[in-house]
């Protein structure tokens, strides 16, 4: 279980835009995080991950409690998170090709032996040609680079998979590809999810349950089938993902996510 216990987070510490944030993540669960642009989900995502040191809270795994963050986070500790970011053009190094992108987590983790065995498994997973491996970043589109990211989260066998707007620059019929690779990921290996976006209806559609940052009260939402879709935003997407992932059948579950006061900064 992965759980973020009251963060709070930010750039300045007069001004966190975190504020005593708690979010559980269950073996195996999806959850969304629902929250308009600069409302502090990414910032949160981050400190999930150990990317960002938060300045007060925990983030605890599995029962341990994380004792460092960025590269002075234990091995451990840090490989057991894979991340996608929103923009992969940011995210990736425009020196390499893709085979090195997706191999990249291999050799900082000590693992380079396991780069030739792999990197086409993944490649093939997600839908990349073995021809564009030998490219670099300028020479693919968003989509077939967001591909490559995707391979790089997964090529260390996470215990969670966080996703940060990760469809947001993708068409439809991209987005569902990719949707689809995570959902297989996480049947195959029990990780967890963390789906950050601000389409209600795509997250509705993906996770097993969506936290929603503007109310942060600790409301419950209600399964995908028994839930009322409050607006259409996404939608082409969220008829793709829905066909690719088929029907979900469950009983009732509860968010569980509360702060004391969402920033807008």
């Amino acid at each position: 279980m992965l759980e973020l216990r009251a963060i709070t987070a930010g750039y300045d510490r007069r001004s966190p835009v975190v504020r005593s944030a708690n979010l559980t993540i269950g073996p195996g669960e999806s959850v969304g995080l629902l929250g308009p642009s600069g409302c502090g989900k990414s910032t949160l995502a981050r400190v999930a991950a150990l990317l960002h040191r938060p300045d007060a809270g925990q983030v605890v795994m599995d029962g341990q409690q994380a004792r460092g963050w960025r590269h002075r986070a234990p091995r451990e500790q840090r490989t057991a998170f894979g991340v996608v970011f929103q923009q992969p053009r940011l995210s990736a190094d425009p020196r390499l090709t893709l085979t090195d992108l997706i191999s990249e987590p291999l050799r900082a983790a000590g693992r380079p032996s396991e780069a030739p065995a792999l990197v086409p498994e993944l490649a093939a997973r997600v839908g990349l040609g073995m021809d564009l491996l030998t490219r670099r970043p300028h020479e693919v589109s968003d989509g077939q680079l967001q591909r490559a990211c995707l391979a790089r989260a997964l090529v260390l066998r996470p215990r969670w998979l966080i996703c940060d707007e990760m469809t947001a620059m993708l068409d439809a019929s991209t987005t569902a590809a990719l949707v689809h690779v995570v959902e297989e990921y996480r049947r195959r290996s029990g990780a967890g999810l963390l789906c950050v976006g601000h389409d209600r209806v795509l997250l509705d559609r993906w996770c097993d349950r969506t936290v929603t940052w503007a109310d942060c009260q600790g409301t419950g939402e209600a399964p995908h089938a028994r839930r009322a879709v409050a607006h259409v935003e996404g939608e082409a997407a969220a008829r793709e993902v829905h066909a690719a992932k088929g029907p979900r059948a469950g009983g009732d579950q509860r968010a569980d996510f509360r702060c004391g006061r969402a920033s807008t900064s």
